[in-house]
C-alpha cells in the first residue's frame, strides 16, 4: 500500500463538466470586462454559448445578457465603471481586497505572475494580472488546472465580491454567481476570512502617486497574452 496518497480536488459547488466549467469562465471573462462595442457586438455569439450551459447557471448569464442588449450603451460603460471603479468593495482585482495599494499587494501581484510565466504566457499592460476577467481567460484558454488554483485560492474574495454586487442589486450579480458555481463550495473557514476582509476593509496606505502606480514594475510584459480587451 502506497504512503503517498493523492489530495483530490474539491468538487464543484455546482456539477459540471470541464467543458461547462471553461465555457463559464470564457463567457465571464467577456461579461465582466468592459463593456466595448466588440463585445456589444457578440451578443449572439455569447447567447448561443450559453445556451449549451446546464440550467444550473445559464440562466445566470442569459440574464446579463439580455441586459446587455436592451441597455443604452453609454449607460453601460457608466454602469461599470461606477461599479468597479468608484467602489472599493466591487473591485475586479482580486489582491485588493486583502492588501488594498500597499506594498505587500506587490508580493501577491507575483503569484499571479508566476502563474501565467509558468504556462508560456506573458500579460499585456493594459491591467494587473490580478484582474478578474484576466484569470478567467487565462483559465478558461491557457491553463486550466494552474486558472483554477488561482480561482479557489480567493473564493472568499469572489463570494464577498459576489454578496457586494447582489446587496446593490447590480445585473453582474449573475455572472459573479455562476463563477463561484464553477468552484468548491464556501467553507467555515471562508465565511470567517469573508467577515474579517467585509469588517476590515481593503488598507489604504498607498504606494505612490496615482495609488496603483507603485505597482507597475509587477504588471506583465506586453508579449504572447494579451490579457482581457483594454477600456476604450
Amino acid at each position: 500500500m502506497s504512503l503517498l496518497k493523492l489530495r483530490r480536488r474539491p468538487e464543484p459547488a455546482v456539477a459540471m463538466s470541464e467543458r461547462d466549467r471553461r465555457l463559464v469562465w470564457r463567457l465571464s471573462a467577456l461579461l465582466l470586462d468592459y463593456p466595448s462595442a466588440q463585445t456589444l457586438a457578440m451578443l449572439d455569439e455569447l447567447d448561443s454559448a450559453t445556451a449549451e450551459l446546464p440550467d444550473s447557471v445559464r440562466p445566470l448569464l442569459a440574464g446579463f445578457l439580455a441586459h446587455l442588449r436592451t441597455a443604452d450603451p453609454i449607460a453601460l460603460a457608466q454602469d461599470y465603471v461606477e461599479t468597479f471603479d468608484m467602489r472599493r468593495r466591487a473591485s475586479l482585482h482580486l489582491t485588493f481586497y486583502a492588501y488594498g495599494d500597499t506594498r505587500k499587494r506587490g508580493m501577491a501581484l507575483l503569484r499571479f505572475k508566476h502563474a501565467y510565466r509558468h504556462a508560456g504566457v506573458e500579460l499585456g499592460d493594459q491591467e494587473l494580472p490580478d484582474h478578474l476577467p484576466v484569470l478567467l481567460e487565462f483559465a478558461a484558454t491557457v491553463d486550466p488546472v494552474g486558472g483554477e488554483r488561482l480561482l479557489g485560492e480567493h473564493v472568499p474574495v469572489l463570494e464577498l465580491l459576489r454578496l457586494s454586487l447582489s446587496d446593490s442589486e447590480s445585473p453582474y450579480s449573475g455572472v459573479l454567481a455562476s463563477v463561484v458555481a464553477t468552484l468548491p463550495p464556501v467553507t467555515t473557514a471562508d465565511r470567517r476570512r469573508i467577515a474579517e476582509l467585509a469588517a476590515q476593509g481593503p488598507p489604504e496606505e498607498a504606494v505612490g502617486i496615482g495609488g496603483t502606480a507603485g505597482l507597475d514594475p509587477f504588471a506583465m510584459d506586453p508579449l504572447a497574452f494579451t490579457g482581457s480587451e483594454a477600456r476604450r
